[in-house]
């Protein structure tokens, strides 16, 4: 009788442990899935706080350039005072040096590229001098996309320009330079024989 009980009891405890086991084990797994899908939900609000604070961020930059009257944006930059820039064997930024006019600070005299402080139209222009034989010209390229060439062939050796320019549609941070082709070559001295400008003609 008492070996019965003595087995019964075992059995009992057996019984007991196993379901302690499954049960830790299906708690185990609803903490999982629940810990999943709030993981998957923070995931969901982080990704949707970002967007919100970007488009936040953009709202604030535009109002903060209308009341600090920075929508007025214009430039203007000579080339150089050295006297001939080029050729190159390759394609090469044209770096305005010389800031004549640079409101709202958008156009950069050590790297020579405008940055559009913000979405709007401008408006860019050059002139482009050379005074020996050979071609001279610019390219202007906005993102690196040529967008505007202009050249000109100085067959007689004397003072020689051209020029040209355009409106262009740009978006916030979007960047605008010049570029000297290969074998290509400028004049610039104190005179300002090759200058580059551009202005906001309005915001969008």
């Amino acid at each position: 009788m008492t070996e019965r009980l003595n087995r019964t009891e075992e059995l009992l405890r057996e019984v007991d442990r196993t379901m302690t086991e499954e049960h830790l084990q299906e708690v185990d797994r609803t903490m999982t899935e629940r810990l999943n899908r709030t993981e998957e939900r923070l995931q969901e609000v982080d990704r949707t706080m970002t967007e919100r604070l970007n488009r936040t961020e953009e709202r604030l930059f535009y109002v903060d350039f209308l009341v600090s009257d920075q929508e007025n944006v214009a430039f203007s930059a000579g080339l150089t005072d050295s006297g001939s820039v080029g050729p190159f064997d390759d394609e090469t930024t044209l770096i305005f040096s010389k800031t004549i006019t640079n409101v709202g600070g958008a156009y950069d005299r050590t790297t020579g590229v405008f940055t559009a402080p913000l979405t709007g139209l401008y408006f860019f222009c050059f002139t482009a001098a050379d005074y020996l034989k050979g071609y001279m010209g610019v390219q202007l390229l906005v993102n690196e996309r040529p967008v505007l060439f202009s050249l000109d062939l100085n067959a007689h050796g004397g003072y020689a320009s051209t020029s040209n320019g355009l409106v262009v549609n740009l978006d916030r941070r979007d960047r605008v330079r010049l570029s000297l082709p290969a074998s290509y070559r400028l004049y610039d001295d104190s005179r300002n024989f090759s200058v580059f400008s551009g202005f906001l003609l309005f915001p969008l």
